[in-house]
């Protein structure tokens, strides 16, 4: 199943030589040929103990988890399918929410800066080039003998090709013709993003404007007429226009502005 030689194997001493290193958030790098699911491999060490900073990629995950218990299943070695624990104890719990709006944008920004290409993400917790899908996002609280604990997973497209793409929409780095298809070196750059971002926003207590402003710069959806089906099933139409103070998307409608904290975003026309 692993045979395919433009897909080499993830090196897990060579990502840990390049990761982990003293004052690193990063602790501990893992590679599994194959796993269910690398969330649930994370909050199950979460739950044992596991320090803050231990990061398990897998190269095929056979029941991986998107957002409203989406599947996402890609073939081996195609795609960079990792979780991360993080422990952002100095955050209040009300300011947790953002985290889920940086990790996206840390991706997005790894893409461009290694893959030279448009990435931007989509509220609330995609990575786009255009209207395709580059990248999902699933972030997960656990609750442990230390306290709560966010699981952060994330599947990147790195050499899947058209015909192999789950729906229409889905894309990849090999596809949008990036500068690089190195899953390591796409990996540790996601790292490395993820990791300055996030100790910035704890050192600032999960201040909003440690984020808002590259958030707003690199979001495809702000300034787009939206269609959002909300968790009860009901659909609202209006012009996405900004994130709340809690992180909430702001939808301006015929009757006045709507925050809205969860919902699946189509983007109908582009407005600005």
């Amino acid at each position: 199943m692993f045979g395919d030689l433009e897909r080499p194997p993830l090196d897990a001493r060579f990502l840990q030589g390049r990761l982990v290193r003293p004052g690193s958030l990063w602790t501990r790098i893992d590679v599994l040929a194959e796993t269910e699911s690398t969330n649930a491999v994370v909050a199950q060490a979460a739950r044992s103990g596991a320090a803050e900073g231990l990061v398990v990629a897998a190269e095929y995950q056979s029941s991986g988890r998107g957002r409203l218990g989406r599947t996402w299943t890609t073939p081996p070695r195609s795609a960079l399918l990792m979780s991360a624990l993080l422990r952002p104890a100095a955050v209040p719990a009300g300011r947790w929410p953002w985290l889920g709006l940086l990790v996206p944008l840390a991706v997005a920004a790894a893409v461009r800066r290694v893959g030279e290409i448009p990435a931007k993400v989509k509220w609330p917790n995609d990575v786009q080039v255009d209207d395709r899908k580059l990248a999902g996002i699933l972030l997960e609280r656990v609750d442990t003998p230390d306290g709560p604990a966010a699981v952060v997973g994330m599947g990147l497209n790195v050499t899947l090709r058209a015909d192999e793409r789950p729906t229409d929409v889905a894309t990849s780095l090999a596809l949008e013709g990036a500068a690089t298809t190195d899953r390591a070196t796409v990996m540790a750059a996601v790292l490395r993003e993820l990791a300055g971002r996030y100790e910035t926003w704890v050192d600032a207590a999960g201040d909003p404007e440690t984020i808002l402003p590259d958030y707003r710069e690199l979001s495809a959806t702000f300034g787009q007429s939206v269609r959002v089906e909300l968790p009860d099933g009901t659909f609202l139409e209006g012009v996405a226009s900004d994130l709340d103070s809690d992180g909430r998307l702001v939808v301006l409608t015929a009757d006045g502005p709507h925050q809205l904290a969860a919902g699946d975003v189509t983007h109908l026309r582009l407005t600005r």
